[in-house]
């Protein structure tokens, strides 16, 4: 048998506490553990959306990797942001400016900009970078919009919509990977966890 084959799977930490993110990670045959980063995402800024969210996702992941729970584990890092007009759009803040948002969304095309960093807590090394994805918004009603701000939903994700959720009938198209909005981009972790000599298939369960 080669070193390959005996060699044990390697632990893979989610630093985020993303219900669709860790859905997305098992959806491809992955067993993360989840760590929950605590990064105060307010205190971050970065010149633009794009960074903003490679400069978020990096810290998650910075801040888990250094934890004792984590050593000997591939840990990685994901936050979103949306563009729209050259702001990063979060969370809305609560129910008004989440219906504010959608008023301004719709009809529209935004950006979905999520950063990604995989840190390997064996050799300490990172690989980071953010994956885009353009999201064409719908023309819902003021009532479906108020409906949906009724819900909760929008409170709790990036960009105030999800593509998995109650508002994936007010988005008429993306262009782009679609996992990518709804949190992870698994062709560009992938990638990432390429760079660190670790294929995905080696992480299936």
């Amino acid at each position: 048998m080669t070193d390959q084959q005996t060699a044990p799977r390697r632990r893979l930490v989610l630093a985020s506490a993303s219900p669709a993110r860790l859905g997305l990670l098992r959806q491809a045959g992955l067993a993360p553990e989840v760590i929950v980063s605590g990064v105060d995402e307010d205190a971050l800024s970065a010149p633009t959306p794009a960074e903003l969210a490679l400069v978020l996702a990096r810290a998650k992941a910075t801040a888990v990797a250094a934890r004792p729970e984590a050593a000997g584990a591939l840990v990685v890092g994901c936050d979103s942001v949306l563009e729209l007009d050259g702001d990063a759009l979060g969370k809305p803040a609560d129910a008004e400016e989440a219906t504010a948002r959608w008023k301004s969304m719709r009809g529209r095309a935004g950006v979905l900009r999520t950063g990604h960093c995989v840190i390997d807590t064996v050799t300490g090394a990172g690989a980071a970078e953010t994956a885009s994805t353009t999201v064409r918004f719908g023309h819902p009603s003021d009532a479906e919009i108020a409906a949906y701000v009724a819900s909760g939903e929008p409170l709790h994700v990036a960009g105030a919509f999800t593509l998995d959720g109650r508002s994936a009938p007010f988005v008429d198209a993306i262009e782009g990977n679609h996992g990518n909005v709804i949190g992870l981009s698994l062709p560009l972790l992938r990638r990432l966890l390429g760079e660190h000599g670790v294929a995905i298939t080696d992480l299936w369960v």
